[in-house]
């Protein structure tokens, strides 16, 4: 009677086993459907009566047979209704939750923002609503639960008497032992909890920081800090495996020990008591509808309980301090545009102030420029007239709407134009003139689809001059009162950047009847300006206009004698905008130049394939190879055992009950009594005991292929070649590393352990009814025809309805990510509503697959449970029809099993399906494996430890192109360095120079030709062989969180002396000195809590600690002032004066002391010679030197270098 774990549970019981998605939801149906359960019980109890006293009911016997099958097919009716509406109620609420944390996400305050990661706001948005979503389907049995267990033992009382209490006793009993096996259970997800957030937010830094690790050939590193978290993970796990090996010993162990105590009482109360077929099959038929909501109670209170921590979690999330503009005065009386009085910031209010006494008012129509040190309190100035940071005293004052243009743009994942228009009315000639002026047309010319041209995630496919310009479009198209410009002038070529000033920003440009403040290093604004405010250590230490300052105070002296002379005078005479700042506080790494269309970097933003098909076999068995084959056949024995020993005790009792009603000597009765129960009660043990077996084989197994799993594609992704990331949205892999491997964690190898159960479950109850009525067999078999022909439509349909919600939780979190990122610009411009209602859409369009699925299963649920309706009405025909010749404990049995079938094959079905569609989640997760990857890191031929020694670095006939349909990116490269040169590489945007340094640690791989460092052919040794020896300070200056001493050394080579050595060479010492935990200071996620300047010296100390033979510097020391910048210049002068310096640059002043200079142009060398013989030349780089307003004279050593 207990054949398998849910033999009795008429309604789909092997849900309620303690493991897999199912364990902590109780499936709603148990409430909907429990009358049913009652009426059939009661319907089956009178067959086995009319079985017994035939004579008396006549034609009655095929009433109950009918009404069996009306009663059955009522409750398949009202059941699926309830599901339908269930699941559509909690989806809303799931919807609701999502749409309360975006909203959240967009007023954080600052520092509400420091206290949750974006991996912890994603895992709220998922995990957490999910649970909300899951208990929503079964609240309703808190109610339903005990008004189940009252009726059911006042059913049993009528059959047992008071005897019923000792098996109910035995039931109460457990209700202890699993609320404690739920609260281990609760302690153990909110550990679980805890590491997936470490494990998203560690993994969200290393796929935006990507190129950074390539680079320095880190991935190993960082690949060990996943490992170590994903092991935490696994233990939690294993623990919950081994408490559901309890969890299933109790519950396997129940029904016997309740039957056991039950009819031992009963014989005990009074000696006349036997064993009938009625009371047999009728009592532990209601005994296992007790069972249910017995077990019920405490899962969907340890429900209730999980769910309260997530509510605990989203409550502090949601009550954490919100965005305050309030703080900002709009409606005053002045013609001052922004005025500060006495006013003091900080980023936290309890936190040191930021900026200090500030006292300052700002003319409407003016333009300022802001100007400072490194850390000085430039950007923090602008934050605060946003409302961005906290003000402790003081007053702001801000007239009319303000466009902000932040100092790391940020680009939406859309086309270019709507990035531009950002959510403002299409206004053609305004347009036009805005993309003149911001010299975007001749890029629009570039762009495979002009300014319809999709722009992927952080704008990885544009340049970074171009993310800035489009940036500074979007702020000029907006047509604000107020311009708060964050050195928009950053990634840009000199021509450009002149462009931009006289045609924007200068009192020329567009923008020149606005109130402007720029944020600057490039000094040579400054006598453009109408006031200049000059920030040191957070206070303004002068201000007024450029000859006021000149002749008070020695301050703008100083900063200009950064200049030489003779750039000074020029600068004077003509605007020449020659600083190049950083572009990056999106994290990830792009070049700071792309070659044109032609050439081959502009790539297309790949949507997410969403495969279309069948899964294939090979796929199933991918899992079960990394399941281990031994746990897989250990696991068959197991489910196979505890069946047959399951059918075994069904056929010992209905022996029972039949030799009881043959038996004349009521001697003979008692004596065989304890014998039989004896016997009962051991092949209940042995059940016990298989089913401990097979959960045990189960977690072993199931563990060893989720690590095996998560390891292979970890591997993979970090073996992808760059650009796989520069083209995909980040989203895309961290929904394989999230949602993916949590249904290979914890439902996968529950579906298929599920229908190896009800496989053998439903081969079992066709033998054992087709034993006892052996027509039966003339009716099953047309019926699993059905079957199968069903479960063919349902599967095709609801494995692509599976496909197609995977794929659309992705632009959910993409779109999440990218809201984040761009928090502060999205709240300057007030455009809030307008990304709600976008999270609205893509949410959405996730519901829309979410109810298709949902719909689908009901279909299935509807034609499967009317066919096993079907079976059910056939066996009762066929019990009645056999007459005398059949015993009434064989029709107990044989209807019994025939009412459990239904929802075996039901459920059997389903978990095929169920197979099917998760497969796809190992599908995504093996997808990587056989995409194109980057060489091995290590190969056989290694070069020598001392390598590259000299430091010669030759390009011979070299030819490289991004992909194989697309044009070369650099043509016939041939040069030669000397050891020890110092060589700059320059041209105009797009002449192929980041693609010349890409090609040398092999980021792009050779078309033609080779390189040849040292004697060594690159191509030739692994890739971090060759990128652990060449050392590279790159343009963005990307950090992860972790400690100081992490991001310096994460590789953990180097003694603490020899950090703070390069720490004090780099500027920072004094710095770090000042932290409290020194070189432990928590760096926050991107870096944040350090100036873009910060973060610079930050990697050139990472480039003195690795100090090697070859060192490449990416227009690395853009983002730091004149003076930091010369001091800067100076060390890298000292320290690298036995290297070979390739210098990559915008800013010709950087590398006019080079000893050669390689010209770029269209990805050809037009001039390779001292920088002298090619001002005389007058050739390509003449013109630049002109367009930046440098002379020959200037050619001459300059002291900037």
């Amino acid at each position: 009677m207990f054949s398998s774990l849910g033999r009795w549970n008429v309604s789909g019981s092997y849900q309620r086993l303690p493991r897999g998605p199912e364990a902590q939801k109780c499936s709603p149906e148990k409430s909907a459907s429990f009358f049913s359960k009652l009426t059939y019980s009661w319907f089956s109890r009178q067959m086995i009566i009319f079985c017994e006293h035939r004579p008396d009911f006549g034609w009655s016997g095929y009433g109950y047979a009918l009404a069996l099958f009306v009663v059955v097919f009522l409750q398949t009716l009202i059941l699926q209704q309830y599901q339908r509406f269930n699941m559509l109620t909690s989806a809303k609420i799931k919807t609701a939750v999502i749409g309360l944390i975006y909203k959240k996400a967009l007023l954080l305050s600052n520092v509400s923002r420091k206290k949750f990661s974006t991996g912890e706001i994603i895992n709220l948005m998922s995990a957490d609503a999910q649970q909300l979503m899951d208990l929503t389907a079964n609240i309703n049995l808190l109610w339903s639960a005990p008004f189940q267990i009252l009726m059911a033992i006042s059913f049993l009382w009528q059959e047992l008497g008071p005897a019923v209490l000792a098996g109910v006793a035995v039931l109460v009993f457990v209700i202890p032992v699993n609320a404690l096996v739920a609260n281990r259970m609760k302690k153990l997800k909110k550990s679980q909890t805890k590491n997936k957030d470490k494990q998203i937010k560690l993994l969200n830094e290393i796929l935006h920081g990507i190129k950074i690790l390539k680079l320095y050939a880190w991935e190993p590193s960082y690949k060990k800090k996943i490992i170590e978290i994903r092991e935490q993970e696994l233990e939690v796990q294993k623990s919950a495996g081994y408490l559901a090996v309890f969890s299933m010993l109790t519950l396997t162990c129940i029904p016997f020990f309740v039957s056991l105590a039950t009819f031992g009482v009963y014989f005990l109360l009074d000696e006349g008591n036997i064993l009938t077929a009625t009371k047999v099959f009728t009592s532990m038929s209601l005994f296992n509808i007790l069972r249910l909501p017995l077990f019920d109670l405490p899962m969907v209170i340890s429900a209730v309980v999980q769910t309260r921590i997530s509510l605990v979690r989203l409550e502090d999330f949601l009550n954490t301090e919100d965005f305050h503009p309030r703080s900002i005065e709009t409606k005053y009386i002045g013609d001052h545009a922004i005025g500060f009085t006495n006013a003091s910031f900080s980023w936290d209010k309890t936190g040191i102030p930021i900026l200090k006494d500030l006292n300052i008012k700002i003319p409407e129509g003016a333009l300022v420029a802001v100007i400072g040190q490194v850390g000085s309190g430039k950007s923090s100035l602008l934050s605060a007239v946003l409302g961005e940071m906290e003000k402790l005293k003081g007053v702001v004052q801000r007239k009319g709407s303000v466009a902000y243009v932040s100092q790391q743009a940020w680009i939406q994942n859309c086309i270019l134009q709507e990035n531009i228009l950002f959510g403002s009315v299409m206004q053609k000639q305004l347009y036009e003139r805005v993309l003149e002026a911001c010299a975007l047309l001749p890029d629009l010319e570039q762009l495979p689809n002009g300014d319809q041209t999709e722009i992927g995630e952080r704008g990885v496919n544009i340049s970074g001059g171009q993310r800035h310009r489009v940036s500074l479009a979007r702020a000029v198209y907006s047509g604000a009162d107020i311009y708060l410009l964050d050195d928009p002038l950053s990634a840009v070529d000199v021509h450009v950047g002149k462009q931009l000033f006289e045609k924007v920003i200068g009192s020329s440009g567009m923008l020149k009847n606005k109130t402007r403040i720029l944020v600057t290093h490039n000094l040579t604004l400054l006598p453009l300006m109408d006031l200049i405010v000059v920030m040191e250590s957070g206070r303004v230490a002068q201000m007024g206009t450029y000859q006021e300052l000149l002749s008070k105070t020695k301050n703008l002296t100083n900063l200009l004698q950064a200049f030489s002379e003779q750039e000074k005078a020029h600068a004077l005479k003509r605007v020449s905008v020659i600083n190049s700042r950083t572009v990056l506080k999106e994290q990830i790494l792009e070049q700071n130049d792309r070659p044109l269309l032609d050439q081959g970097k502009q790539f297309s933003v790949r949507k997410e394939k969403v495969p279309v098909g069948g899964v294939k076999f090979s796929i199933i068995l991918k899992y079960l190879q990394a399941f281990g084959w031994l746990w897989v056949w250990l696991n068959v024995a197991t489910y196979l055992g505890q069946n047959l020993v399951g059918i075994g005790q069904n056929l010992w009792l209905s022996a029972w009950a039949k030799e009881a009603k043959h038996m004349n000597d009521f001697t003979e009765w008692k004596r065989i009594r304890s014998n039989k129960l004896n016997i009962y009660g051991l092949l209940g043990l042995m059940q016990g005991l298989f089913v401990c077996l097979g959960a045990y084989v189960l977690t072993r197994g199931s563990l060893a292929a989720s690590r095996t799993l998560h390891a292979q594609l970890l591997d993979n992704v970090l073996h992808l070649p760059l650009q796989f990331f520069e083209t995909n949205p980040i989203g895309q892999i961290i929904n394989r590393f999230t949602k993916d491997m949590f249904i290979i964690d914890m439902r996968f190898h529950y579906y298929l352990r599920t229908w190896v159960n009800c496989t053998l479950d439903v081969i079992g109850t066709v033998l054992v009814i087709v034993g006892a009525l052996p027509f039966f067999i003339v009716g099953i078999i047309p019926l699993v025809f059905l079957y199968f022909t069903i479960q063919r439509y349902y599967v095709a349909s609801s494995r692509q309805i599976r496909r197609l919600a995977g794929a659309s939780r992705s632009p959910v979190l993409s779109h999440f990510s990218e809201t984040l990122l761009g928090v502060s610009t999205i709240r300057a411009f007030g455009r809030e509503q307008r990304f709600i209602q976008q999270n609205k859409e893509v949410v959405n369009e996730n519901v829309v697959c979410f109810y298709n699925n949902v719909i689908s299963n009901r279909w299935l649920s509807v034609r499967l449970e009317f066919l096993g309706n079907l079976m059910v009405f056939f066996a009762s025909l066929l019990a009645v029809l056999a007459g005398n010749s059949i015993d009434s404990a064989i029709v107990g049995l044989s209807i019994s099993y025939a009412l459990n079938i239904t929802q075996s094959l039901n459920f059997w079905v389903r978990k095929a399906c169920e197979i099917e569609t998760n497969a796809v989640s190992i599908e995504r997760v093996c997808e990587y494996e056989n995409m194109d990857k980057e060489a091995p890191w290590i190969m056989s031929k290694r070069p020598p430890s001392q390598w590259p020694n000299k430091g010669i670095v030759e390009f011979v006939n070299y030819q490289a192109r991004y992909r194989d349909d697309l044009g070369l990116a650099l043509q016939d490269i041939t040069f030669q360095t000397h050891g020890e040169e110092k060589i700059g590489i320059v041209g105009r945007t797009g002449a192929g120079k980041s693609t010349l340094s890409n090609c040398l640690f092999r980021i792009v791989e050779r078309s033609g030709g080779k390189i040849i460092i040292d004697g060594i052919d690159i191509s030739t040794i692994g890739l971090h062989d060759l990128r652990g020896k060449l050392n590279i300070i790159p343009q963005d200056p990307v950090l992860f969180s972790g400690t100081l001493q992490m991001n310096l050394d994460p590789l953990d080579k180097y003694s603490d002396g020899e950090l703070w050595e390069v720490l004090e060479l780099c500027h920072l010492k004094e710095f770090v000195q000042s932290l409290p935990k020194k070189l432990l200071h928590e760096i926050s996620e991107g870096g944040e809590n350090l100036s873009v300047g910060q973060r610079q010296l930050v990697c050139l100390a990472r480039a003195l600690l690795r100090k090697t033979k070859i060192l490449i510097l990416d227009e690395a020391t853009a983002s730091i002032d004149f003076e930091t910048d010369n001091l800067v210049q100076t060390t890298i002068r000292k320290e690298f004066s036995d290297c070979t310096i390739l210098m990559i640059a915008h800013r010709l002043h950087s590398i006019i002391d080079s000893d050669r200079v390689l010209v770029l142009d269209s990805g050809r060398i037009t001039q390779f010679e001292t920088p002298q013989n090619l001002i005389h030349q007058k050739g390509l780089f003449f013109d630049m030197l002109t367009e930046a307003g440098i002379t020959q004279d200037s050619g001459t050593k300059s002291k900037y270098f």
